[in-house]
């Protein structure tokens, strides 16, 4: 047997496929009703105000569209993010502003600037999955912080470590968080800045959703109540489309010439032409209009999957009803496994994602995340009422098991 001639990076063994991803080829299947991916909905996509943008950048600026373009992003979009995040408490400048290849990227820079082999990163429990993948190539040790209804508890932040190497940040989801859609209260967040700052630990904000509220806006970003210490990523994936992988970071001063460093190296720019149009798109307000209708479709799509699941879930499940964004989290009765009983949901037509992947320890087998943006609400409801059938079924098999 010929040995290979490659040797991998040790941090190659650290780095796992997306369970989501590989979810979504087995939900490409005719007939499964998939609430896995947290996908937008196709149909909120502006599609003729892309297509007049994109003539217009052509017609008007295509030789500089078409060109490589500046590390740190497109100017007028760089004005345009400082002055949308000043809505959220957040002043900063265009110079603080870095456009990033989708909010992923911005992850994976922050953890190459700031994870280091061993050094301690905070996150929620549960928390988003492709930050654990972004930051787990870099080799830090997650400390799970201890988490309610609202977000991480304000004590578990100040009993982070302290000793070197320390705790390098706390990333944080603060609105309506992927996955369990929770929102933190304005004493929340206050509560839980004054711990980070007390403890020394810096903030990575990740605020993908905060947009698609449903009754009232969020309280203001936990960036405005610490901007020295805090580093804020956003995203256009969610309220505009995904396709064009555009996201953001807000970063203090001294951080930015090193992400910039880091996306020079990375791929240079994200594409100017991506940029330019959405830039064109936006600058006069459309967001102000358009955003609103996504938030009406979802509503109306969380109220329904509300009710099915009120009506067709078996007792013993729990969750709570989120005020925005694009999930629910659903806890299954005691002796249930999300992540066995998934096979049996796809034979039934409908798939999910077992919540176990979104803990960097200890998972709760018992957990799963549904999305309900992306179908309609009829089949929101058969989708829930196909889950019910394999929940019931699953605890009639377990209580025969049990039953001497």
């Amino acid at each position: 047997m010929n040995r290979s001639p490659w040797t991998q990076a040790r941090r190659a063994a650290r780095m796992n496929p997306s369970i989501i991803r590989e979810i979504l080829k087995v939900t490409e299947k005719p007939g499964i009703l998939s609430m896995a991916g947290g996908l937008p909905s196709a149909d909120t996509f502006p599609v003729d105000a892309i297509k007049t943008a994109c003539d217009r950048v052509l017609t008007h600026n295509a030789k500089e569209a078409l060109q490589y373009a500046s590390s740190e992003g497109f100017a007028p979009l760089r004005e345009w993010v400082a002055a949308k995040v000043a809505t959220l408490g957040i002043q900063a400048s265009p110079d603080q502003v870095l456009i990033t290849s989708g909010s992923q990227q911005g992850l994976d820079l922050v953890g190459k600037l700031l994870c280091d082999d061993g050094a301690p990163v905070a996150v929620e429990t549960p928390t988003y999955l492709g930050a654990l993948q972004a930051f787990t190539p870099y080799e830090p040790i997650f400390a799970s912080l201890a988490s309610d209804d609202e977000g991480p508890l304000p004590q578990a932040i100040e009993a982070l470590p302290h000793d070197a190497p320390g705790t390098r940040f706390a990333y944080l989801l603060p609105n309506y968080q992927n996955p369990t859609g929770r929102v933190m209260s304005q004493q929340r967040r206050e509560a839980v800045v004054a711990a980070a700052r007390k403890a020394g630990v810096p903030i990575v904000e990740d605020n993908p959703y905060g947009d698609l509220w449903f009754d009232q806006a969020p309280p203001p970003s936990l960036s405005s109540l610490w901007p020295e210490g805090s580093l804020y990523l956003g995203s256009f994936s969610k309220v505009l489309t995904p396709g064009f992988r555009l996201g953001y970071i807000v970063a203090p001063t001294e951080l930015y010439p090193k992400l910039l460093q880091a996306k020079q190296a990375a791929d240079l720019h994200t594409p100017g032409f991506n940029q330019r149009v959405v830039h064109e798109v936006i600058k006069g307000g459309f967001l102000d209009q358009h955003v609103p209708k996504i938030r009406a479709r979802y509503k109306a799509n969380r109220d329904a999957m509300a009710a099915a699941l009120r009506d067709y879930l078996p007792p013993g499940c729990e969750w709570q009803t989120p005020e925005g964004g694009m999930f629910f989290w659903i806890r299954l009765p005691e002796g249930l496994d999300a992540m066995a009983l998934l096979p049996r949901a796809v034979d039934a037509g409908i798939a999910y994602v077992p919540g176990a992947a979104f803990y960097a320890h200890q998972p709760d087998v018992r957990t799963l995340r549904l999305s309900f943006v992306t179908l309609t609400p009829d089949l929101i409801v058969e989708g829930v009422e196909k889950l019910g059938r394999v929940l019931h079924e699953a605890l009639a098999l377990t209580t025969a098991e049990t039953t001497p």
